[in-house]
């Protein structure tokens, strides 16, 4: 099984698509990560050589941000557009969609769950 920046690849994934596991890699970084080492994309990741995992560890490491270090430095962007009271900021902050989403209807991943509506208590019947 390889082991690349600490996330355990798929087994039976094309290599393209195992990179993709780890965060800060999506599919356009893997490829090219992959013609820059002139390894076939279609590969699976159990067929892949020990020579073929070395390189592809060493071009991750030295070459791109990947897993804690983007993590961080992602949570340090937003914390940064919070501290500046940008517009973005302030979405962020208040738990709503950042990206000018409608917010009446939708918008349930970034609210959380429905809360119930507090109804107030009708006024005792009038004989």
């Amino acid at each position: 099984m390889a082991r690349i920046a600490g996330v355990d690849l798929p087994k039976r994934k094309r290599i393209e698509v195992g990179l993709t596991y780890i965060y800060g890699i999506g599919r356009s970084t893997s490829n090219r990560i992959l013609s820059q080492l002139d390894i076939d994309p279609d590969k699976k990741t159990d067929d892949l050589a020990e020579s073929e995992i070395n390189s592809i560890r060493k071009m991750i490491d030295s070459e791109y941000k990947v897993e804690g270090e983007r993590r961080s430095e992602v949570s340090m962007n937003i914390k940064r557009l919070m501290d500046l009271g940008s517009y973005r900021g302030l979405r962020h902050r208040k738990s709503l969609p950042v990206h000018g989403q409608r917010t009446s209807t939708n918008a349930r991943t970034r609210k959380g769950p429905k809360r119930a509506a507090v109804k107030k208590k009708g006024a005792a019947k009038k004989k």
